[in-house]
């Protein structure tokens, strides 16, 4: 079972989480600029097993896609090209940023370090990932088995 790559994609930094192989654990990778994602993503992809790649889809309050997937489509579109065997999916990443302040408050941080808009970023990626990961439990445990 290969891992699960999580992406939030922003316009200056793209936060990065990764599961364990079992796909049991979302975990914080890194956040790097937007310029640098694809090098970073064709090194990791050729040192680790990643199955799939799911992208944060950012939604409005009412449903309806945000502006900033005019800056995710490409980059999405850039990585079918790069990595044609991995699917892409994107997942609902509504209120993750505040989640991730929320995690960093309830853990202790300090004001500055809350303030690392790099962290919050990986941070947010870890979100989406452990979400889609719950997610898919609950939608094997609702489809009755053959």
């Amino acid at each position: 079972m290969g891992r699960i790559l999580a992406i939030d994609y922003g316009q200056k930094r793209v936060g990065l989480a990764v599961t364990d192989p079992l796909q049991l654990i979302a975990t914080g990778l890194d956040t790097v600029f937007v310029h640098e994602a694809m090098t970073y993503l064709e090194k990791y992809i050729a040192q680790n097993d990643v199955e799939r790649i799911v992208v944060g889809l950012p939604k409005q309050m009412n449903g309806e896609e945000s502006e900033s997937m005019q800056y995710i489509r490409p980059f999405v579109k850039g990585l079918e090209r790069k990595f044609p065997d991995i699917p892409v999916e994107f997942f609902d990443e509504r209120f993750t940023s505040v989640l991730a302040h929320r995690a960093m408050l309830d853990g202790g941080l300090k004001k500055k370090d809350r303030q690392n808009k790099a962290l919050v970023d990986k941070i947010s990626a870890t979100i989406i990932l452990q979400s889609y990961l719950e997610s898919n439990k609950t939608a094997k445990k609702r489809t009755p088995n053959p």
